[in-house]
């Protein structure tokens, strides 16, 4: 289940916040243990982790380990603040430029971002296919990928342009998902995501 306390929070209109305010209410909040807080389009909203979420981005990032070596910059629930509206997402798996720097902040640059994977909750279906999807492919993020635990599917989208990408791969839970069609030199192997 997914909470949206985009009525709950008593403050201004969300237009008169920055990204920076909301987080700081938000730290304020008690926020139950295992759910990931981000701000989608100005909606604040909280999701659960659940176990096939976790064991997919685990597998996920052990492959980008194991082709690019232990030191690969990749991140997991980490915020990234994205242009074009109030954006502040934590995607469950991103992986970096190699020269990605932290700014003063101690924040990314969502500019470094090479791919992003996003593991379908029920209640999260529209942010991964529809509003993380366009803010991704605005953003210039290369590769977006979606697993779906519930479908059982992958999608890659890759070569962004204005809010979409031209181009999609999709295979089962099961195939190998090879992205170098989408211009990034690996293949994901997906044999062992487990089904919702």
């Amino acid at each position: 289940m997914t909470i949206e306390l985009t009525d709950r929070i008593e403050m201004a209109d969300s237009d008169e916040l920055s990204l920076d305010e909301m987080f700081e209410l938000l730290e304020q909040m008690p926020v139950p243990e295992g759910y990931r807080v981000e701000i989608v389009e100005g909606a604040i909203q909280m999701s659960p982790q659940r176990d096939a979420h976790w064991e997919i981005i685990r597998r996920i990032v052990r492959t980008l380990e194991d082709r690019f070596g232990l030191d690969v910059k990749v991140k997991s629930g980490v915020r990234f603040d994205f242009p074009g509206g109030l954006n502040g997402f934590a995607p469950d798996v991103v992986k970096l430029a190699d020269e990605a720097r932290q700014d003063g902040n101690r924040r990314w640059d969502h500019g470094d971002i090479e791919f992003v994977a996003e593991i379908v909750s029920r209640a999260t279906r529209e942010n991964d296919y529809v509003r993380k999807k366009r803010v991704h492919a605005r953003a210039g993020v290369p590769v977006h990928l979606i697993a779906d635990p519930y479908t059982g599917k992958c999608h890659a989208f890759g070569r962004p342009e204005g809010e979409e990408y031209e181009s999609e791969l999709t295979v089962d839970f099961g195939e190998k998902l090879d992205l170098s069609p989408l211009g990034t030199d690996w293949t994901l192997e997906t044999d062992r995501f487990p089904r919702e």
